[in-house]
Formats: structure tokens, sequence, C-alpha cells
């Protein structure tokens, strides 16, 4: 698991969009860049296929990465990433450099526990999840993998909010903060599917064709006399 957090990159000066989509078509390349820190922005290319192999791993999103650029390692996490529509590409990541004393602002992926215990699931009862991620705030050797969430004494039309979660140490929920408390997830009955509503327009054109039938029906026997 640990080789999805090295990521090897090398340095380019052919920017803008232009340059982008030659290195996308002619090298397989993602375009890159990098910045914070007390250095400058630094524009890179990653192996387009080892970026697809990394991001296979919900963690890679949530953790403190190597990125190893010209061969010279430095600490970033992932802030940004531009994928393709609709095509297994990724067009661009933004990289932000890492700081021992300098809190990051991240999404820590939200991982429900116990779901299949909870007394709403057993009295019938499915799990609506309201949040897939958390917004966070800590310093880099505080950053969580995810943010568990214990769902395990929850009932049937109850909800679980993000003040009822006890945040890991050093972790601060930046919803909280705001004076915001989201609801994470709830448990209700499945609704019943509806039946199709029938429009008047549908039911007028119903007469009208009975109407007509009628009519053709008189006429024939009028002739047959």
């Amino acid at each position: 698991m640990s080789a999805i957090f090295d990521l090897y990159a090398k340095t380019r000066t052919d920017i803008g969009k232009g340059a982008s989509r030659r290195l996308r078509r002619t090298e397989d390349a993602v375009p890159a860049v990098v910045y914070g820190g007390e250095k400058e922005a630094q524009t890179i290319s990653l192996e387009h296929r080892e970026v697809l192999k990394a991001i296979k791993h919900e963690a890679f999103f949530s953790h403190i990465l190597t990125l190893h650029i010209d061969e010279k390692p430095q600490k970033v996490v992932i802030k940004d990433m531009h994928r393709h529509p609709y095509k297994p590409i990724v067009m661009h990541i933004d990289f932000q450099r890492v700081s021992n004393k300098q809190k990051l602002h991240m999404h820590a992926p939200i991982h429900f526990i116990n779901e299949d215990i909870a007394p709403g699931v057993k009295a019938g009862g499915i799990v609506e999840h309201s949040m897939k991620e958390i917004e966070i705030s800590c310093l880099p050797a505080d950053l969580p993998e995810y943010i568990e969430v214990d769902i395990a004494t929850l009932e049937l039309d109850e909800s679980i909010h993000l003040s009822q979660i006890k945040a890991p140490k050093g972790v601060e929920f930046l919803a909280i903060t705001h004076g915001e408390d989201p609801s994470l997830a709830a448990i209700h009955m499945p609704k019943a599917p509806s039946e199709p509503e029938v429009e008047e327009t549908d039911v007028e054109a119903d007469k009208a064709i009975e109407a007509s039938d009628e009519a053709s029906t008189t006429e024939e026997n009028t002739e047959d006399k």
C-alpha cells in the first residue's frame, strides 16, 4: 500500500493549454502544478499510467504523498484533480506542498460502520448517506486516513449529525467551526413505488377513442340493416 504514496514527476517548461494537450496525447502524461510553502509554483508532468493506478485507492486522496520531482522528493497533498467527463483520463492535478507547522484543509472520507446491526435497519429501514466526506483542518502529523461514523444505535427515522462524532486528536471539523451541523446519515423506511399518474389529457383521449368506436359500430349496424 505504501507504494501508492510515492509519485515520480519531471519538470516541464512548455506550459499552456496547447502544451498540456500535446503532453497528454504524445507522451501519455498528466500535466500538474505544485505550489505552496516558501517556494514558487512549479509545473510538472507525471506518467498517466501510474496516476491511474494510484487513484484506485481511496487513501491516496487523504494521505501525505511523496512527490519525486527530477528525483528530488518533497511532501505534498492533492488539492484538486480534473478528470475527463466520461473517459478514464486524468486531465490535471494540483499539489500543495506540506509544512509540518502549517495546518492543512482536507476532505477526509467517511467510513460508516455497524449499519447491519442498527435498530432502524433491523426494523426494515434503509440507511441513507447524506455525506461521503468531511472537510477537516489539522497539522500534517494528525491527518487521518478516514473518519469513522458508528451508527450501531441509530433508530428508524433518526439521523446522525456531525456534532455527534468525536473528532480524532488534533482534527477540527470545519463545518462545526463555522456553526454548521450537517446530517451524515439517516435511516428511513423504503418508499413504496408510486402508481403512475394518469393525466387528464390521456383520459380525454381515451374517451374520444371510445366515442369514435361506438360511432363506427352504430354506422356498421345501420349499413347491415
